[in-house]
């Protein structure tokens, strides 16, 4: 396999990673806050809209190396039974990708995180995070030439004192890597309490610009974050002008260090 990260035609080396986190709302393609209700349906039931929208997202997706995604469904009644980690690692090109069923309603909803990579992981686990069913996270190593380069794909809870909980939780579980990425959908901004606890406990970094992502429609507030391990050197950040989802997806460059190589 060539690896994204090795090809020229966009002038990135091997010592480059691109990295996106999208919550991506099981394909739901909501405009106004007045559709969560007038729309409710579509969290339910399938649409034709709704393949078109992962299609969209897809053709987006196939210049990133690594993808963190949030709020996707495993294979329901809402998605036509279509395993949307998967479907979007096939459209998109990516030969790895893994799935995290963090809330089961029956044949309803499976509620997932997922992994899209176009780098072999050495080894993935996943971890259910402490308060309410349904919040988890992905971890992931991949083995470089000299040394392992870490990722975590997360969601966390709506109330700040489950966030805490999670954030101290996380924290313990992948403080100990010298090489860590940890992204996704945090619900909260860079400046809350428990978001500064992180990075004050696990020295992780986030890109200094403003990333507002939600809502997509009209973004206010910065709830999908990057960071990374001070061995990483964080190139470029923005926010994606792709509102096919309640949030916009967040991109960030990652400079690697000389002992990591991805051959």
């Amino acid at each position: 396999m060539e690896e994204a990260a090795t090809v020229d035609k966009d002038n990135r080396t091997k010592k480059q990673l691109r990295l996106l986190t999208y919550n991506i709302q099981s394909g739901i393609d909501t405009k106004r806050y007045r559709e969560y209700l007038t729309k409710g349906w579509r969290q339910l039931l399938p649409h034709r809209e709704r393949q078109l929208n992962l299609n969209r997202i897809a053709n987006m997706l196939h210049q990133y190396d690594i993808v963190g995604l949030q709020e996707v469904d495993a294979g329901s009644l809402r998605s036509g039974f279509i395993d949307q980690t998967e479907y979007l690692a096939h459209r998109a090109g990516f030969p790895y990708w893994y799935k995290q069923v963090n809330r089961k309603l029956g044949k309803f909803a499976q509620h997932s995180n997922g992994l899209l990579s176009k780098i072999q992981p050495s080894w993935i686990d996943e971890y259910r995070l402490p308060g309410l069913p349904g919040r988890g996270a992905i971890v992931v190593e991949f083995e470089s030439s000299n040394e392992t380069l870490a990722i975590c794909i997360l969601h966390l809870a709506l109330s700040r004192r489950a966030r805490s909980r999670q954030l101290t939780y996380l924290s313990e579980l992948v403080g100990h890597y010298q090489h860590l990425i940890v992204m996704g959908d945090f619900n909260c901004n860079n400046e809350a309490r428990e978001f500064q606890a992180l990075t004050e406990s696990t020295q992780l970094k986030s890109p200094s610009s403003e990333l507002k992502s939600f809502p997509s429609w009209r973004p206010l507030h910065m709830l999908d974050h990057i960071l990374a391990s001070p061995s990483l050197t964080i190139q470029r950040a923005r926010v994606l002008d792709y509102p096919h989802s309640d949030h916009l997806p967040v991109s960030v460059d990652i400079l690697l260090p000389e002992s990591i190589q991805f051959l």
